[in-house]
């Protein structure tokens, strides 16, 4: 009898611990950390509505000690030159190569159509020269942008972690 009793025991006990283990955790508050990739848990019971006051505080918070706002979009911009750099060094080309042929006593139209050529050539290697300048200078501006967000998020965090938040 004592051992039924012990059995008993034993599969009541068992059956309560994984109860005991859960919590009832609130669905996560998606707040202004969430829109730099944060992931913000109260960690002292701090309930939504004080999660997102608090969200919003540090948020601006980071936006004044780094300078830098996440919500500022940058746009490049691009020049109408650049369009129209193609049909230029082609014209320039026709027009260098007519000058020399018919100064030379040679087929003028032949020597259009061959500095065409050439001039498109040139125009051709120096936009790409352009595009890859323009690329190193996009490629940096993206890191130091990525900088400045890697500051804004640590400056957040501290935040929220000095207001009593677990912060990923």
């Amino acid at each position: 009898m004592t051992i039924l009793r012990t059995t008993c025991a034993c599969v009541l006990l068992l059956a309560a611990l994984p109860a005991v283990g859960q919590q009832n955790n609130p669905p996560p508050v998606n707040g202004m950390a969430s829109t730099v990739g944060l992931y913000v848990y109260p960690a002292k019971k701090q309930n939504a509505t004080q999660q997102l006051t608090d969200e919003s505080q540090c948020y601006d918070d980071a936006k004044t000690q780094t300078g830098f706002n996440p919500d500022a979009t940058t746009a490049g911009s691009k020049t109408q030159a650049q369009s129209n750099t193609k049909d230029h060094g082609a014209a320039k080309g026709a027009a260098r190569g007519a000058a020399i042929s018919g100064a030379t006593g040679g087929d003028a139209g032949e020597g259009a159509a061959r500095g065409a050529v050439i001039g498109g050539m040139r125009s051709r290697h120096k936009e790409k020269q352009q595009d890859e300048q323009a690329q190193k200078q996009a490629d940096a501006s993206k890191t130091k942008e990525q900088q400045n967000m890697d500051g804004f998020k640590r400056s957040m965090s501290a935040c929220l972690d000095a207001r009593g938040y677990s912060v990923r």
